[in-house]
C-alpha cells in the first residue's frame, strides 16, 4: 500500500421508512497515510489538500494530532501506530465530507479500532469510536442529525473491511422498538495502483467535492418534492466521549 491510494468508488443509498428512495453515483475517494500526506507542487495545491480544518479537532494542529487526541479521550494508545484516513481532499477552495473513516492501528501493526467522521450540510460534525465485533460489525447509537427526514434516534450497525485493492463501506441505521432496517448507504472501491501522477489526478477530480455537495442536495430536494416531513435542525453538540451502543444500554 502507498502513502496515497485513489479508490474508485460506487456510493448508493436505499431508504425504506415511508417512502422507497434509492439511488447511487461513481465517486472517488483517498487513502491517505496520515503520517505521510500527498503534497502537490506550490501552483497546484488548490486542487487537493488534507486540511485540519476540515475534520476533527483543533485546525492548529494536525489531522493525527487530532484523531489520536480523540481516541485518548476514550483510553486508547496507539504508541505510534498508523493510521489510515480515506477521504476527499479539499480542492478549489471547498471541502465536504459525508463520512470519513480512520482505520487505527496499534505499535504491533494491527488495527485497534476505527473512526467514522460524519458531516452535515450545517458544517457540523460528529465521531463514532467503532469497535466490530466478531463478525466485524460495530453498533453505535445514532447522536448527531445528518438528514432532515430522519429524527436523531435508533442505532448505526456499521460493518468496514481492511483497506487493500477492494473497499467496502455499510452504515445501516434502524429505527424503532424492534431496531428495523430504514436506511443503508454503501461504499464500494477499486483501488487504482499505482497512482501514477498524483497532479494529473487532482486536475481530473478538482470539481468532486462540490459534485458531493450538489448531489446531497439534489436528493434532499427529490425527497422533499414527495412531501417526506422535515425534521428541524438544532445545533449540534459534541459530547465528550462517544458511547458505544453496548454502554447506553445498561
Amino acid at each position: 500500500m502507498t502513502a496515497a491510494t485513489l479508490y474508485r468508488t460506487t456510493i448508493s443509498h436505499a431508504r425504506t421508512e415511508t417512502v422507497d428512495h434509492r439511488f447511487a453515483y461513481r465517486h472517488v475517494m483517498w487513502l491517505v497515510d496520515l503520517d505521510d500526506l500527498p503534497t502537490l507542487p506550490a501552483w497546484f495545491r488548490p486542487l487537493l489538500r488534507f486540511d485540519a480544518r476540515d475534520h476533527l479537532g483543533d485546525q492548529e494542529k494536525t489531522i493525527r494530532d487530532n484523531v489520536e487526541s480523540f481516541l485518548a479521550e476514550h483510553g486508547i494508545e496507539l504508541e505510534g501506530g498508523r493510521i489510515l484516513m480515506l477521504a476527499n481532499p479539499r480542492s478549489l477552495g471547498h471541502a465536504f465530507n459525508p463520512l470519513s473513516v480512520y482505520w487505527c492501528s496499534g505499535s504491533d501493526g494491527t488495527t485497534a479500532c476505527m473512526v467514522a467522521e460524519v458531516h452535515n450540510t450545517h458544517g457540523e460534525h460528529h465521531c463514532y469510536l467503532l469497535r466490530p465485533d466478531a463478525n466485524g460489525v460495530s453498533r453505535v447509537a445514532k447522536e448527531f442529525y445528518v438528514s432532515p427526514f430522519f429524527e436523531v434516534d435508533g442505532e448505526y450497525s456499521v460493518h468496514c473491511t481492511e483497506p487493500g485493492d477492494d473497499l467496502r463501506v455499510s452504515i445501516t441505521l434502524r429505527r424503532g422498538p424492534r431496531f428495523e432496517p430504514v436506511f443503508t448507504a454503501t461504499l464500494t472501491g477499486r483501488a487504482e495502483n499505482p497512482v501514477r501522477s498524483i497532479t494529473a489526478v487532482a486536475l481530473r477530480h478538482s470539481w468532486s467535492a462540490w459534485r458531493v455537495s450538489a448531489l446531497i442536495r439534489w436528493e434532499g430536494i427529490r425527497l422533499w418534492i414527495r412531501r417526506l416531513p422535515v425534521v428541524p435542525w438544532t445545533a449540534h453538540t459534541t459530547p465528550t466521549q462517544t458511547p458505544v451502543l453496548e454502554e447506553i444500554n445498561r
